[in-house]
């Protein structure tokens, strides 16, 4: 009967297994693919146990693998299909045709319109061309190339390397006498490119052109030099005594052209504008000079306590600042008698004075061994602006003319020569040479070269600032020898 039975249904069943657990299932048919069928099978164990027919379990096998998608963990490995952003958009075009050229050009009409339907549809991400996206802190960050915030010129320029300074002089002069005292003023250098040097009695003129050394004046046994400052012009120069006065030279010439006094005792400091010295005294006083008029001073400006030390006219003639062993930096404007500033966080003496070429109304100072800090002033309001404690006694500060810097010279205890960035105040250079404190210090009409002198009896010339044309530091010329040479 059972073998009737199967050749009614056409099948050849094995034994033991009739008909009805038989099941014949039809896939829907798909556009690109021909119907396929799945046998299903009631059986307690796998495929090589369907002879047992006893079996109180179902469970349904085929003979193929067919993934349900459902339940795949598929977004483990990043295949599930994501939304693109929409500035990946552009790269579907590239997409479309890497397909056609590896699959044809009917490859995109066998899938199915939602993309999912048919279980031959590749995942759209496959062959996807993906944009990576940095850190917001890593130079290759697509920002920089403007695609989320434009252009930055920050992060493509890279910093400028520092600027290098040469760490030794290339020229030194010896300058015998030349006097270790914090108080005097003794070198200076003109704009016509000729230094001037008060050693002992005299004043010694250096031409740095050629090298030539002149002696301009002796002022005899019973006086010495204390201070030498040129005119703007460079033609005339003033001379401050130790017995309290004011002597103006012609340089070329090698003449006297007038002697003032005032003073009851030396005369430590000079400074000119454009028609009036100034000149500071260890009797506290400021005197004003004017060569025009016969009598000695024109006015006298009292305020303070104790030696004038320092003393600077600003570059438009409007302000004078002076610095005393009173610890004070007062600025006077052109007509008053008393002071429009008084400045006291010093706490020491004031000698090094320097006002900006950059910016009008700004005033940089410096302190002596117990401050040792350099601090700068809007003299506009009398705010200080920035401070910063050098580590040694401030004797001296310049202001570069081509670069936006400020040089300053220490003594006690390192005796060192220092270029610093303004406002930044970031260290450019450190120089060192002098075995005694840098006492004088003076710049070349060019702006490039400083020359520094001290109580060791040396002038050393430095190459520091670069020219107003370009960033490179000036080399040497070779109008000046290498070798060491007297200035008298």
């Amino acid at each position: 009967m059972e073998s009737s039975q199967r050749r009614k249904s056409g099948l050849n069943l094995p034994a033991g297994m009739n008909e009805t657990s038989l099941r014949l299932e039809t896939s829907s048919p798909s556009p690109c693919s021909s119907s396929f069928r799945s046998i299903s099978i009631s059986s307690p164990r796998m495929i090589s146990s369907l002879s047992s027919p006893s079996s109180s379990k179902s469970t349904i096998c085929s003979d193929r693998f067919i993934p349900c998608r459902s339940s795949s963990r598929l977004h483990t490995f990043g295949l599930m299909e994501k939304e693109s952003p929409a500035k990946e958009g552009a790269n579907e075009a590239y997409c479309r045709i890497l397909k056609s050229e590896l699959f044809g050009s009917d490859f995109g009409s066998c899938f199915s319109p939602a993309g999912q339907g048919s279980p031959m549809s590749p995942n759209k991400n496959m062959l996807r061309f993906k944009t990576e996206h940095s850190g917001p802190n890593s130079p290759y960050s697509p920002s920089i190339l403007g695609h989320d915030s434009g252009f930055s010129s920050e992060a493509s320029t890279p910093p400028k390397p520092p600027r290098k300074v040469p760490k030794t002089p290339h020229k030194v002069l010896d300058a015998p006498s030349l006097q270790d005292d914090f108080y005097l003023n003794l070198v200076d250098w003109s704009s016509q490119n000729v230094l001037a040097v008060g050693l002992g009695t005299c004043v010694y003129l250096w031409t740095a052109s050629n090298s030539k050394v002149t002696k301009l004046c002796d002022l005899g046994p019973n006086d010495s030099v204390c201070a030498v400052q040129w005119t703007r012009e460079g033609s005339y120069i003033s001379i401050g005594t130790n017995l309290g006065q004011v002597q103006v030279w012609d340089g070329t010439q090698c003449k006297k052209v007038r002697t003032m006094g005032g003073h009851q005792t030396r005369t430590g400091v000079l400074a000119w504008n454009s028609r009036i010295l100034s000149s500071g005294s260890r009797d506290r006083n400021i005197l004003q000079h004017d060569l025009r008029v016969s009598s000695d001073y024109v006015s006298k400006l009292v305020g303070h306590k104790s030696e004038v030390c320092g003393l600077k006219w600003s570059h438009d003639d409007r302000e004078l600042a002076s610095g005393g062993n009173d610890n004070q930096l007062l600025v006077w404007n052109q007509h008053s008698q008393q002071p429009i500033l008084k400045l006291t966080e010093h706490t020491a003496a004031v000698k090094a004075i320097a006002w900006s070429p950059h910016q009008s109304n700004l005033l940089a100072s410096g302190g002596g061994t117990a401050d040792r800090c350099i601090r700068f002033w809007n003299t506009t309001n009398g705010h200080q602006l920035n401070n910063i404690d050098t580590g040694s006694q401030v004797c001296n500060l310049s202001w570069s003319k081509n670069v936006n810097e400020i040089v300053s010279t220490h003594g006690y205890s390192q005796n060192q020569i220092m270029v610093w960035k303004y406002p930044s105040m970031a260290k450019v250079a450190t120089l060192t040479g002098h075995s005694f404190r840098v006492l004088y210090l003076a710049m070349s009409p060019d702006g490039q070269t400083i020359v520094t002198g001290a109580g060791d009896e040396t002038l050393r010339f430095w190459n520091v600032f670069p020219s107003v044309k370009t960033p490179t530091p000036v080399k040497d010329t070779g109008l000046w020898s290498l070798g060491r040479t007297y200035i008298r």
